[in-house]
């Protein structure tokens, strides 16, 4: 018993991580998954699956999948070496949310909006990311970063549907 009392003191006293993003969970949920440097091929092999089965073709699924693979390869690389991505339908969109327990990125990297020269090596992820989807938000800082990036779904009508 005395030790459970320590535990709550301990707990009570205890530096709770900062506030994350929380989207609920709907049953439009296609992908819920933790990651690590092993599984980044598999995922991005599930979401491409994911996303084809969800609408998304050609051209645009190719460029989603990229900028979903940017941003799990930057969370396993300066975010702690792990991640956590979610992937879900939301009204005629497509959204993937990545997070990592990383140490944040800075605001002079987060507004340089500019592409990086062709002969750098880094870099080129968030910017990737930000161009080959529709939408991209960023909640960053020390307890980690959340970036959520989307792209819309046209319906299209296959041929001998009138």
């Amino acid at each position: 018993m005395t030790e459970l009392r320590r535990w709550d003191r301990a707990m009570a006293n205890a530096d709770l991580p900062a506030p994350r993003t929380v989207v609920p969970i709907e049953p439009a949920l296609l992908i819920a998954q933790a990651f690590d440097q092993a599984q980044v091929t598999e995922l991005r092999h599930s979401v491409g699956s994911c996303m084809r089965s969800a609408g998304l073709d050609g051209q645009r699924l190719d460029d989603f999948v990229l900028a979903v693979n940017e941003l799990i390869t930057n969370a396993v690389r300066h975010g702690g070496g792990q991640g956590w991505l979610r992937l879900w339908r939301h009204t005629g969109e497509i959204v993937c949310e990545v997070a990592d327990h990383g140490g944040g990125i800075s605001a002079q990297r987060l507004s340089d909006r500019s592409r990086p020269a062709p002969e750098t090596a880094g870099g080129w992820g968030l910017w990737l990311a930000r161009e080959l989807s529709d939408t991209m938000e960023v909640d960053t800082g020390p307890a980690g970063t959340t970036v959520r990036i989307s792209a819309s779904v046209v319906a299209t009508r296959h041929a001998g549907a009138d």
